[in-house]
């Protein structure tokens, strides 16, 4: 795919290789958010179904781009918040001498909350450690046993983007009551997601990231047979005939159908959402696959001139297409990141790798300077 610089504001002489960390915002949201924030000024303008409809584009949007049905989308305001909920839904189903499988260097938002909970009601961790042979599926298959209850897991490994095979595990754990909590934080919007095959119980992504949304939104997928679950919080707009503002001085004791009980109350609209909604059409008119053969394209280009470098990389088959990390050759004693940042080239580290997670705004100069800067570093 040809570069989609003209869609973000990235100057000529900045290369952004970081979205692991914080993508760019697309040029469409932001007109849109400045819009939804002009919006307030009006408030007479506001009807009560303006409190809703975002909302619903969304879920539609979601199901389109990601698979799963409308219903199952709530909107939360943090990865730690849907885990939070996820947790709360399930607590009453883990009992003493019961384990939550986790990862170690795992993402604290899907780690502190079954911390928590272990805490709690005496339940058991079991950590995976981080695998010598980089084979982080094979790694967790291994440690499940008969007192998991609950498996806390990435689409892959936020520090390196380290592939976890998420088919493979449903698999191993199909004829089990274990649930799979899953955080597509780092991969969902820049990597294909098979949702019908890896069947989340629940699936939680921070928006400001790979699915290029402002901060402050996350989408969360909680499947049908936990619909019914008790929500972190009570909002009234996720009771039934919430739209009819005459009558919340009696509110319904009945939710919304599906996963929208499980939506924050005050969920930004009109100031996120709108942003939000022009993303999940961007990704969508790009199409994953797309975007996904795009990423892996430009990162091949430079895993290949880091290998040659003596750089330490992941066998090709334990990588995922659009981020990856790298061990820095040890006769290099300085700091890459810094020393990038002052050529206004844009990386992270992340444990003892260098993440490198492009988006679909690099061009070839961006590449070419990467690798040239490189070579005069290192």
């Amino acid at each position: 795919m040809v570069s989609q610089r003209h869609l973000f504001d990235i100057p000529d002489d900045i290369a952004y290789f970081n979205c692991a960390y914080y993508s760019p915002q697309l040029n469409e949201s932001r007109n849109r958010l400045s819009e939804g924030v002009k919006s307030k000024s009006h408030p007479w303008k506001r009807t009560a179904k303006d409190f809703f409809t975002d909302g619903e584009k969304i879920r539609k949007s979601a199901s389109e781009v990601f698979g799963g049905d409308p219903d199952g989308y709530a909107i939360v305001p943090s990865a730690s918040y849907g885990f939070s909920t996820s947790m709360r839904a399930v607590e009453q189903h883990l009992v003493k001498g019961d384990s939550i499988l986790i990862l170690e260097e795992g993402f604290p938002s899907n780690v502190l909350p079954w911390k928590r909970i272990a805490e709690e009601k005496g339940l058991r961790l079991i950590k995976v450690p981080v695998p010598a042979d980089g084979n982080w599926t094979r790694a967790i298959t291994d440690r499940i046993d008969k007192s998991v209850k609950v498996v806390a897991l990435y689409t892959c490994h936020w520090t390196n983007g380290a592939h976890i095979d998420l088919v493979s595990i449903r698999k191993a754990i199909d004829n089990s009551d274990i649930i799979m909590a899953v955080d597509a934080t780092q991969s969902l919007g820049a990597m294909p997601f098979p949702m019908d095959q890896v069947r989340p119980d629940f699936l939680v992504a921070a928006g400001y990231k790979w699915l290029l949304c402002p901060y402050g939104f996350t989408l969360m997928y909680v499947s049908e047979q936990w619909r019914n679950s008790k929500p972190l919080e009570e909002s009234w707009q996720a009771r039934e005939n919430a739209e009819d503002f005459g009558s919340l001085v009696n509110s319904s004791d009945k939710y919304m159908a599906g996963a929208r009980r499980f939506d924050v109350g005050q969920k930004g609209t009109p100031t996120i959402l709108p942003g939000v909604i022009s993303a999940l059409e961007q990704i969508k008119s790009w199409g994953i696959d797309n975007i996904s053969d795009s990423l892996l394209g430009i990162n091949n280009m430079i895993t290949d001139h880091l290998s040659a470098m003596g750089f330490q990389l992941p066998d090709s088959s334990q990588r995922s297409p659009h981020m990856f990390g790298a061990t820095i050759p040890g006769k290099y004693k300085g700091n890459l990141v810094a020393e990038l940042s002052k050529r206004k080239i844009y990386i992270s580290q992340r444990g003892d790798s260098v993440r490198f997670s492009p988006h679909l705004h690099i061009s070839e100069h961006d590449v070419t300077r990467l690798l040239e800067t490189l070579e005069e570093i290192i």
